[in-house]
């Protein structure tokens, strides 16, 4: 009777604990949906992109579950498991931060390109709206995205200056920064402006010139961070190989998982110090 009734407490606290962790997890998982879909809804904006977030979720949901089960049946551990189902968790932030950026020096290999156009076009005798209107019809994206999204504001009556000061809210870089102060400047005080858009794209060329230079010239440098990062796991991967029953204490002692966080640790900052050397602001 006691073995019976010390056997039905069991259970029903399994039970319980199986609940709590399911309604924990239900939880979580609702939470991140909101996060996901409201995060990936305004990247997507950013990015001029047009896609159902909540289909985009169940998409990553589906590639989480499919890389974590994979990665537990060719490793037998949960740890790699939960690993990888982090990893791609977080993926589509890293994803979509780079394609930010990617943008981002996109527009600002195109800028030159559209002053000389635009002042042009004034010299043509083309007021600045009229100009940009012309010269949005003549742009590659991303910037005409960014020009005609200008057209529509003042279309619905946002000022002229309050159009570029979100173009330059939406784009915070130096470039386009300096564009529209040159563009405000120059349709407030009514002087030249087909020669500040000039002076200001032969600035803007000599920047990105130098910019690519020092790219070049930091390339070796950045290449070494990328092999410090990745050379102590070939390492790993080739001993394990190699001496399988040595390496596996740095799986199963806590020793080796000390040692493993000290080693992450290292080459994280390793890392960081190298890029900090090399990324060098024009």
């Amino acid at each position: 009777m006691i073995v019976t009734g010390f056997t039905f407490a069991i259970a029903a606290a399994a039970a319980l604990l199986v609940w709590s962790l399911t309604d924990l997890g239900g939880k979580l998982l609702a939470a991140y949906r909101t996060r996901f879909t409201r995060d990936t809804h305004f990247s997507m904006r950013e990015l001029f992109l047009f896609a159902d977030p909540a289909r985009l979720y169940a998409i990553n949901l589906a590639l989480m579950l499919l890389a974590a089960t994979a990665a537990w049946l060719l490793t037998h551990s949960l740890a790699a498991a939960l690993i990888v189902a982090v990893l791609l968790a977080f993926a589509p932030r890293f994803i979509f931060r780079w394609l930010r950026r990617r943008r981002i020096e996109r527009i600002e290999q195109q800028l030159p390109d559209a002053l000389l156009m635009i002042a042009g076009a004034a010299k043509a005798g083309l007021s600045l709206v009229s100009a940009v209107r012309q010269v949005g019809a003549e742009l590659a994206p991303p910037l005409v995205q960014e020009f005609q999204l200008m057209q529509h504001e003042q279309r619905l009556g946002v000022s002229l200056d309050d159009s570029l000061e979100n173009l330059n809210h939406r784009i915070p870089v130096q470039s386009v920064s300096l564009m529209v102060s040159a563009m405000r400047i120059a349709s407030e005080t009514g002087g030249g402006l087909a020669e500040t858009l000039e002076r200001t794209a032969a600035t803007l060329r000599s920047q990105h010139a130098m910019e690519l230079k020092i790219r070049a010239l930091t390339s070796q440098g950045k290449l070494q961070a990328w092999v410090v990062g990745l050379l102590p796991v070939f390492l790993l991967w080739v001993l394990s190989r190699m001496e399988p029953e040595a390496m596996s204490l740095l799986w199963t002692t806590q020793m080796g998982w000390g040692v493993l966080a000290a080693v992450t640790i290292m080459e994280f900052f390793g890392v960081w110090i190298i890029r900090r050397i090399v990324a060098i602001d024009v």
